[in-house]
């Protein structure tokens, strides 16, 4: 993850070449992005025979440090596991899939009750008051 993304600055630091943090939002963002590869890379595996880090990183148009990144999160969580032909999914990737979509669903409803309450806030007029 290139430095502007990690969040990492140095608060000493001052001057023009000073980074901009990292936003919460932004943050989240490159979560979802995450995830997002990752079950790129579980369906790429539920529908193919084993297959090698450079065969799924090609066939996914991923660079090979993130596809290993991925699969090394899968084989953490139980649902992909290494083989002499290459990666292959587990009997655990039936629990994942369900786990995800309770999750997706959860942060589906959080996000719509977020997008009320920005909305709200967009359409307000600045307030007078400054400072804390």
């Amino acid at each position: 993850m290139p430095a502007e993304k990690a969040g990492v600055r140095d608060l000493e630091s001052s001057g023009p070449e000073e980074e901009e943090p990292v936003h919460l939002v932004e943050r989240i963002e490159g979560e979802l992005d995450l995830l997002a590869r990752n079950v790129d890379i579980l369906e790429k595996l539920a529908n193919s025979p084993p297959i090698g880090i450079i065969r799924l990183s090609e066939a996914l148009h991923l660079p090979i440090h993130k596809t290993r990144y991925s699969l090394h999160l899968l084989e953490r969580e139980g649902v992909v596991q290494p083989s002499a032909d290459g990666a292959v999914i587990t009997d655990r990737s039936k629990e994942f899939w369900t786990n995800l979509n309770r999750s997706l669903e959860r942060m589906s409803a959080l996000i719509e009750r977020l997008q009320k309450r920005a909305v709200e806030h967009e359409n307000r007029p600045p307030s007078s008051r400054k400072g804390y």
